[in-house]
């Protein structure tokens, strides 16, 4: 699925958060949330605290985002493989998240952030299920910024549900394109990501939205995520906004 660009324009030479005017503004960010722990060794606290400290930071860099324009913001929360960490920090990480939906969707909605599970949903606890479910129908008309939290996500085995989910409706192998694929994965619905931003100064994609990153462009920053913040992202939309998306095309041919 594609996407547009925004363009941040206004009557100085910087806008109120000190980027220049008409720089392109993805519509569509996606972060790897990456430093959580490396964040919590740097300071001293348990892994549990980096954590907390990461969640707290999502409805900062929402604001942020929203503010630049942004219009979709998608967040890598919880991985496939992240269920094979030690059991204790994933049963933090479980009752982390259930609490920051349940404590901050009153804020989110206030905000008009559009809230939206995306994932596998029948390993996740039926509470918070159940939370994750009454958030998007709350918010389910805001229009400010979607805030899309990938959670029990994996992009490989995002497509062999889909192409799973495909066989069992006993299609026939001429009816399958990427349209009718793109149907059946959890992102749905939802444009392709212009830019994936990685925290913490790594270069990986660690399986996220492998089909939808076909062509989004790749930022990675050395700030972990806890401390990812205003400079930051003006970083990115610089960085951004340099590049030149061919989508396969010659420069001279338009798309």
């Amino acid at each position: 699925m594609g996407s547009t660009e925004g363009i941040i324009a206004t009557g100085s030479n910087t806008s109120h958060n000190g980027l220049k005017p008409e720089l392109k503004v993805p519509r569509h960010v996606a972060i790897i949330m990456d430093g959580n722990a490396r964040w919590a060794q740097k300071n001293g606290v348990g892994v549990s605290q980096g954590h907390r400290a990461g969640y707290e930071n999502i409805a900062r860099v929402t604001r942020f985002l929203a503010e630049r324009g942004v219009r979709e913001v998608t967040l890598f929360a919880f991985s496939t493989e992240n269920w094979r960490r030690p059991e204790d920090e994933v049963n933090d990480l479980m009752e982390l998240a259930f609490e920051a939906i349940e404590r901050g969707v009153d804020e989110f909605h206030a905000n008009g952030v559009r809230l939206r599970h995306v994932g596998y949903e029948r390993r996740l606890p039926n509470e918070m299920l159940r939370n994750i479910k009454a958030a998007e129908r709350l918010t389910k008309d805001n229009s400010t910024i979607a805030l899309n939290l990938a959670f029990d996500y994996g992009g490989r085995h995002e497509i062999v549900n889909a192409v799973k989910t495909i066989v069992e409706k006993g299609l026939r192998p001429e009816d399958i394109d990427e349209a009718l694929i793109e149907r059946h994965l959890f992102t749905r619905g939802i444009p392709d990501p212009d830019i994936i931003i990685r925290t913490g100064g790594e270069f990986r994609i660690s399986n996220f939205m492998i089909w939808q990153s076909a062509y989004a462009e790749f930022y990675s920053s050395s700030a972990l995520w806890p401390e990812f913040g205003e400079k930051e992202i003006d970083e990115a939309i610089r960085a951004y906004s340099q590049r030149q998306r061919r989508f396969g095309l010659r420069p001279e041919q338009k798309r």
